[in-house]
């Protein structure tokens, strides 16, 4: 049985990238559901239908940041890339371009800097800017 997520034979996948694979499909899908509870809640007039789908698509918020933190945690280049990218402010494009330039002209091994492989995310919790 076959799965949209594989471009390439499942079975010589090494286990790590269908690992890989998966997060990134659970990725997407939490992205649509996101998508999907920002209409329902631009459309309901309801107070307490609001409420539970606004409550509901925090959760998929979490999921989503729990992919993606799965996800950067496993790829080193990406995370430098994010690095550069996320929480900053100015233009995204041209935090984009130059997060990719550096990474390029710097090379990232494939051993993180950080043990823990974290963005430091969960440590801005609470943080006053």
């Amino acid at each position: 049985m076959g799965f949209d997520q594989y471009h390439e034979p499942p079975d010589e996948l090494p286990a790590a990238t269908r690992t890989f694979a998966r997060l990134c499909a659970s990725l997407t899908e939490e992205a649509e559901a996101i998508g999907w509870y920002e209409q329902r809640l631009a459309v309901e007039t309801d107070p307490e239908a609001t409420a539970i789908m606004r409550d509901a698509q925090g959760e998929e918020f979490k999921h989503f940041s729990m992919d993606l933190e799965s996800l950067l945690r496993r790829t080193p280049r990406w995370r430098e890339i994010a690095r550069g990218v996320l929480f900053q402010p100015g233009d995204i494009v041209e935090h984009g371009e130059e997060a990719e330039a550096d990474v390029n002209s710097e090379g990232v091994s494939s051993v993180a800097d950080d043990p823990a492989g974290s963005l430091a995310i969960g440590s801005l919790r609470g943080s006053v800017r």
